[in-house]
C-alpha cells in the first residue's frame, strides 16, 4: 500500500484493473470486447449478462464497447474474483440513484462462506437515502453526478470476491464499477477490511442503537456512518456515541458527549459540511425546495472516519448511539427515530458472521 508520503517510493508490485472491459484484471485485456452477439469467455465464466453494444457498432473492437453491465432482477452479479495477495485500493461505482438501497455489496475475503462486507451500495458510499450526496472525505468521496468512490485499503492474501446483489424487481442497466488493486505482499500485520449495515425503524423507547455488535477477533474501528429519519419536532442528537471494548459490560470505556460532538459539529450541527474525517447533511435542506432543519421528517446523513483516531480492540467490541431529543421542562426525551448505520473495522479472520440483512422491505427508504 502506498500513501502520499511515500509516493516516489519505488516498490514491487503490478497493477491490475477491473472494469466490466477487463473481468478479471488480466494484463494486456482491457477493451478486448466485440460489439457482436458472441460474449467474452471471461464474460461466460464469472458469469454476467453478455449484451450486444450498440454505440461501438460502426468502431468496432477498443471503441468502449463493455463500459458497464446489467444487473438482472433478483440476481446476485460477481464484480471481482481473483486470487491474492493484492490489495484492494480504489473502488468506484455509479448507478441509477433510486437503487442505491436495492443492490447490496458483498466482499469475501480468502475464501471464507459469510461475507466480510454487506451493505446496501448507496450506504456504503455515505448516501443513505437515495440520494446523490456529494462527500469530500479522504476514505470515501462522492462527487457529482453520484460518482461513488472508496480509497479505503483491503489487503487479501488468497482470495478476493465482490459481488452485487440486485433485489429489485426489474433488471438494472447502466451498473458502471472500476476496481483497481495491486499485486503484492500483503505484510502480516495488515487485517481484513470489514463493514456491516443495520437498521432499526423505529428505535424502541429507551433503547440505544446498535451501530454493530458481536466483534471478535483483534482489530480496530475506523469508521461510521449513519442516515437518521427523525420523527419529532425538533433537536434530536444530544445521544452520546458508546464503544464498549475487550469486555466493556455496563459502562464502555468510549464514551462521546453528544451525537453532533461526535461527527466533529457542535451546538446542533445548524449547517452542512463535508471534510476529510467528519460530515454532516440534512438531506431535506439541499435542492431547489429546502425545508427548515431539524423538522419532523428530515434526514440526516453523518459520518466519521477514525482514519487518525482508530479504536482499537484486542478481543471484542460493540458501538451504540443513543438517540436523545427534548421533550417539555427541558427534559430529555427518548426518541423512536428511523436509524441505519454502517460501521467500518479492520480486524483479523474468521469474523463473527453477520445478522441477517433483513428483507427488501426491511431496508427500503420509506
Amino acid at each position: 500500500m502506498s500513501n502520499f508520503f511515500d509516493i516516489a517510493r519505488l516498490k514491487k508490485g503490478q497493477t491490475r484493473l477491473i472494469t466490466a472491459e477487463n473481468v478479471y484484471g488480466e494484463k494486456g485485456k482491457g477493451g478486448m470486447a466485440t460489439p457482436t452477439d458472441n460474449a467474452q469467455p471471461e464474460v461466460l465464466k464469472i458469469g454476467q449478462v453478455w449484451k450486444k453494444d450498440m454505440p461501438s457498432r460502426e468502431l468496432g473492437q477498443k471503441w468502449k464497447v463493455r463500459p458497464c453491465i446489467e444487473l438482472p432482477a433478483g440476481s446476485t452479479t460477481t464484480i471481482m474474483d481473483v486470487d491474492g495477495p493484492a490489495t484492494i485500493q480504489h473502488i468506484w461505482i455509479t448507478l441509477d440513484n433510486q437503487r442505491f438501497r436495492d443492490v447490496i455489496l458483498r466482499a469475501y475475503w480468502d475464501d471464507e462462506e459469510n461475507p466480510s462486507i454487506e451493505v446496501p451500495v448507496g450506504d456504503f458510499f455515505g448516501c443513505p437515502f437515495k440520494k446523490r450526496l456529494n462527500i469530500n472525505a479522504l476514505a470515501i468521496n462522492v462527487n457529482p453526478t453520484g460518482g461513488l468512490n472508496c480509497y479505503f485499503p483491503m489487503p487479501f492474501r488468497k482470495h478476493a470476491k465482490i459481488t452485487v446483489e440486485n433485489r429489485a424487481p426489474e433488471a438494472i442497466g447502466g451498473f458502471f464499477y472500476a476496481i483497481s488493486y495491486e499485486l503484492g505482499d500483503v505484510p502480516e500485520e495488515l487485517a481484513y477490511m470489514h463493514a456491516q449495515f443495520r437498521r432499526t425503524n423505529p428505535v424502541q423507547y429507551g433503547d440505544d442503537y446498535v451501530i454493530v455488535d458481536g466483534i471478535q477477533g483483534r482489530g480496530h474501528y475506523v469508521g461510521t456512518q449513519m442516515g437518521w429519519q427523525q420523527n419529532t419536532e425538533g433537536w434530536w442528537g444530544e445521544g452520546e456515541i458508546k464503544a464498549f471494548i475487550d469486555g466493556d459490560e455496563e459502562f464502555p470505556t468510549y464514551c462521546g458527549t453528544g451525537t453532533e460532538d461526535y461527527f466533529g459539529g457542535a451546538w446542533g450541527f445548524m449547517g452542512n459540511y463535508s471534510a476529510p474525517f467528519l460530515g454532516y447533511q440534512d438531506t431535506m435542506t439541499l435542492g431547489d425546495n429546502p425545508r427548515s432543519t431539524n423538522s419532523v421528517g428530515n434526514r440526516h446523513s453523518m459520518y466519521r472516519f477514525h482514519v487518525m483516531d482508530p479504536i482499537r480492540f484486542d478481543s471484542d467490541l460493540k458501538v451504540t448511539m443513543q438517540a436523545i431529543g427534548w421533550r417539555s421542562e427541558g427534559r430529555f426525551l427518548p426518541l423512536q427515530d428511523d436509524i441505519c448505520s454502517v460501521a467500518y473495522w479492520y480486524q483479523t479472520e474468521p469474523h463473527n458472521p453477520f445478522p441477517a440483512l433483513g428483507s427488501r422491505n426491511d431496508l427500503e427508504v420509506i
